[in-house]
């Protein structure tokens, strides 16, 4: 289930370490962003290009400028998903923002990862950082935690999906892992703005970037996430391979039953169309005991035929009884199999 964060009009400004500052607007009405571009036109305006901008950008959107030609400017929109590790539904959100050397802007940030950055983990965090970069890490790597979130849960299905598969592959699986395909191709779109990002950054800071600790942090989690993301689309692929495989293997056993029925049928089927035909002298057609030969002589035709098959090893092992636990299953052997630390 997917819904939209409801926002609620906010104005602050937050001074950390003396020498940057943090902008946090909401405004959640088209009303209110006017009011709001007004306001930060007055106290920014070298902004002006990028407030400008807010009102036809709908997607992810970043941009690098240089205001007198030296010093760098970041400013663009981010699409994210709150999401909690209690609910089961997630929220999208745009935020607008904006970052210089001393400052911070941020526009229709969520009242959840506000709070987030209100701990004393984040706080700390940010009264370390000397510029409003390092801040923008920060906020950036906080939001990652929805990421994580999201992917945690991603897990849980898809281990259940796993079992459902491994204990009986029914028909409907296909439909279940393609859910969780399209689930895993909304959370990578939605990351593609971070890889941006770190290139964006090392654009407008060179060097200088590497020296950063927090960049260095946002940069580590990324990673992490790209990592999660390759294996689970692997994961992906290979249940599909599996479906596939199986499904296969079905197919040729149930072509193959069907080849082998209509084998050892062949000489009912071609007695009963000799015999039915409508001619008076057929052989043995006037014994009274022509049918019980007749009879015998079908079963009899079948019975070679399908031993035939079987000296040929054409049957394979279609008729033996598949066993209904496995060996591994046995609760009398389950105790075997935990895992040591």
């Amino acid at each position: 289930m997917v819904d939209r964060v409801k926002l609620v009009a906010r104005r602050d400004k937050l001074s950390f370490s003396e020498q940057w500052d943090w902008w946090d607007w909401v405004a959640p009405e088209d009303e209110d962003m006017a009011e709001v571009m007004e306001g930060l036109i007055e106290e920014f305006p070298e902004m002006q290009y990028f407030l400008r901008k807010i009102p036809e950008v709908h997607s992810n959107y970043l941009s690098v400028r240089y205001l007198n030609g030296t010093d760098p400017v970041i400013f663009g929109s981010l699409l994210y998903a709150v999401k909690n590790e209690k609910d089961s539904t997630r929220k999208d959100n745009q935020m607008f923002f904006y970052v210089d050397q001393k400052s911070l802007v941020t526009i229709n940030l969520d009242d959840n990862t506000r709070g987030i950055m209100n701990t004393g983990e984040r706080s700390a965090m940010l009264q370390q950082c000397n510029t409003a970069r390092d801040g923008m890490f920060v906020l950036f790597r906080a939001i990652l935690h929805y990421y994580h979130v999201g992917m945690d849960q991603f897990e849980m299905h898809l281990r259940e999906l796993e079992r459902k598969m491994e204990s009986r592959n029914a028909r409907t699986l296909m439909d279940q892992i393609l859910e969780a395909r399209f689930e895993l191709l909304y959370w990578s779109n939605l990351f593609i703005p971070y890889s941006e990002l770190m290139a964006a950054a090392r654009e407008a800071y060179l060097d200088d970037i590497e020296d950063s600790r927090f960049f260095k942090q946002l940069q580590h989690r990324i990673e992490r996430m790209e990592r999660l993301f390759q294996h689970y689309e692997k994961e992906i692929d290979t249940l599909i391979s599996i479906d596939n495989a199986t499904s296969g293997v079905r197919g040729n056993e149930i072509m193959k039953t069907l080849t082998i029925v209509t084998s050892v049928c062949t000489p009912a089927t071609a007695a009963g169309a000799i015999w039915g035909m409508n001619f008076e002298n057929l052989p043995l057609i006037d014994k009274t005991w022509g049918v019980v030969l007749v009879i015998a002589l079908i079963l009899a035709s079948m019975a070679s035929m399908y031993v035939w098959m079987m000296m040929k090893g054409w049957t394979g092992d279609l008729l033996k009884l598949k066993p209904t636990q496995r060996p591994a299953d046995d609760p009398g052997k389950r105790g075997n199999s935990v895992r040591k630390g």
